[in-house]
């Protein structure tokens, strides 16, 4: 009897070792996050389009990235658009089971909008609209929301490790239209709170870790963007998020690095930039114009392959100098198809994926491989 209970000790201790030995190499595969945002995935899928591996079979994209050295896919989610059946619960859903078949964790972006929410505009979801001057109701909304998509995707096993709260949220979120209204720090900070709070809850209920993003647009408006964020009392959050184009940006690569150093330092918080990308071309495959030409292009990156790896490879180095924990792409498998957007038809964004135009990987999807 003693010898048997002895056993079973040591058959428990035996296999709650494993499972903290394989816990912690889980954990240290993710002391630094490579990845790509493939939220278009599903619709470029559907429009006839496909990808191939360096080898030129056609393969699921998402094993791809995964055998390139990937541990991260972004997830874009709107509210509910009805200019398109992309980005919706449904949708995310099926990207989510996409990404965890392939054991890459997820970083679940939440616009809190039905279409693209950015530094130029935050426009509240319709059935929201009501309630735009009730502060109450609206931050309970968006509680609500946050916390019951969480809690549909805990049914179906598909949590996401991160969670994005508002999605380049320079400007003040949930706004009336496109016309912007100036900052107003008491309103934006109590919805903000709203939806970090709601992470925090369902996380504690559930006894999860799900870590919270805020994401800003970038480097210098994350200076004092996060000051004033600060100052008015939103504090409870783990990751800064950053977007980072050279085009967009006043910053060059050397000089970024010390922003990032500042935010790091200053908030006691994880960095990741979160969007980034960069022309291997700049020709245009089909009818919708591209978004990052010529003026995209920095000295010492040309717009080649060679340029696109080179140019993320030291973006890399400058995130991990500065201390920072993670690089993600965007978008880069909206590749040319033959569906339209608003704006024209096939793909705006073509010439800056990690697909040549014959659909093999460009050299630039090998920075991803130094988690290998």
């Amino acid at each position: 009897m003693n010898t048997q209970k002895t056993l079973s000790k040591l058959l428990a201790i035996i296999l709650a070792l494993v499972f903290s030995c394989s816990k912690s190499k889980k954990d240290q595969q993710i002391k630094f996050y490579l990845g790509s945002d493939l939220s278009y995935v599903n619709e470029m899928e559907d429009c006839g389009a496909s990808y191939k591996n360096n080898k030129g079979e056609v393969t699921d994209v998402f094993k791809i990235f995964k055998d390139e050295g990937a541990n991260l896919v972004r997830v874009r989610k709107w509210h509910s658009p009805e200019w398109t059946k992309y980005s919706n619960y449904e949708d995310i859903e099926k990207t989510i089971q996409r990404a965890k078949n392939k054991n890459l964790h997820v970083l679940l972006d939440f616009h809190y909008s039905d279409d693209w929410a950015d530094p130029q505009k935050q426009i509240i979801p319709k059935a929201w609209l009501p309630v735009i001057d009730n502060i109450q109701v609206l931050g309970d909304s968006l509680y609500n929301y946050t916390y019951k998509t969480l809690q549909n995707l805990l049914a179906k096993d598909l949590l996401p490790e991160m969670v994005q709260v508002g999605n380049e949220t320079n400007i003040m979120i949930l706004q009336k239209d496109e016309k912007g209204t100036p900052m107003n720090w008491s309103r934006n900070s109590q919805l903000l709170n709203k939806g970090i709070k709601a992470v925090r809850d369902f996380s504690k209920k559930h006894n999860k870790n799900i870590e919270i993003m805020l994401h800003i647009a970038q480097p210098e408006n994350g200076l004092w963007w996060f000051k004033q964020a600060k100052e008015i009392g939103i504090t409870d959050f783990d990751w800064i998020g950053l977007s980072y184009y050279p085009k967009w940006s006043k910053y060059n690569l050397e000089e970024a690095t010390e922003v990032f150093k500042t935010l790091i330092n200053t908030y006691n918080k994880k960095l990741m930039v979160v969007e980034t990308a960069y022309p291997f071309s700049l020709q245009n495959q089909d009818k919708a114009g591209n978004i990052l030409g010529r003026d995209a292009l920095i000295p010492g990156y040309e717009a080649t392959q060679e340029g696109q790896f080179k140019y993320l490879e030291d973006l890399k180095k400058v995130i991990k100098k500065a201390g920072g924990q993670g690089l993600v792409y965007w978008e880069p498998a909206w590749v040319t198809n033959t569906c339209s957007t608003r704006w024209g038809q096939g793909s705006h964004w073509e010439n800056a994926t990690l697909f040549d135009f014959n659909s093999k990987p460009t050299l630039g999807l090998s920075f991803l491989n130094s988690n290998k």
